[in-house]
């Protein structure tokens, strides 16, 4: 990644991918170098493997008293930005001057909005296997990964068909059109029924 810096032409960017111990430590060096770092990871949030563990080896160190100043600092240097949730889909270019594709899974939270306060997991009927657990526990499907996560808004677990959808008898996705009528697009919401209803019951009119 680079851009226009006056004389060399060129102003540094990185880009770590994977955010483990390792990556978190790298993102903070660069970053206090004064360089822009995207600090890439594929879970919902940053920490990698460590964050399960009490103790680490040889040390017997506490494993979060050894991560937890790295969460920290990470989520609030400037230099950092975090990009969760998300993988390396193709890389191009050549050296110093790389364009990265990203692609990156729905949250399905607003993450700038979602004050991580989990009210939204007292209301939440659905149960799933907890991956950050090794699925040898359950959690909810609206869920954060371990308390002092980084970032700490919640996300949702989505697998398989919805149970409201599985019982509506005319097919209708719920989800879909929810979604659609909360960001204002009431005619895309009505397509998304009108679609599904038998066509006995497609008795009404376009908005």
């Amino acid at each position: 990644m680079s851009g226009n810096n006056g004389s060399n032409g060129k102003v540094g960017a990185a880009l770590v991918v994977g955010a483990g111990i390792g990556g978190m430590q790298a993102a903070l060096d660069l970053a206090e170098a004064g360089i822009k770092v995207y600090l890439l990871e594929r879970d919902t949030s940053i920490g990698g493997g460590m964050v399960r563990l009490d103790k680490t080896f040889p040390t017997n160190d506490c494993a979060m008293c050894t991560i937890g100043p790295r969460l920290v600092g990470v989520g609030r240097h400037l230099n950092i930005e975090m990009i969760t949730g998300a993988d390396v889909e193709k890389v191009s270019g050549e050296p110093g001057n790389y364009t990265v594709t990203v692609k990156k899974k729905n949250r399905w939270v607003d993450i700038d909005k979602c004050k991580g306060c989990g009210d939204c997991t007292k209301n939440c009927p659905v149960e799933t296997d907890s991956l950050f657990q090794q699925l040898l526990a359950k959690e909810n499907a609206v869920y954060r990964m371990f308390p002092q996560a980084v970032p700490g808004a919640f996300a949702v677990h989505k697998e398989g068909t919805s149970p409201c959808r599985i019982a509506c008898p005319a097919g209708v996705n719920p989800h879909a059109y929810v979604t659609l009528l909360a960001a204002g697009k009431v005619q895309e919401a009505f397509d998304v029924i009108y679609q599904a209803m038998p066509t006995g019951c497609r008795r009404g009119h376009r908005y």
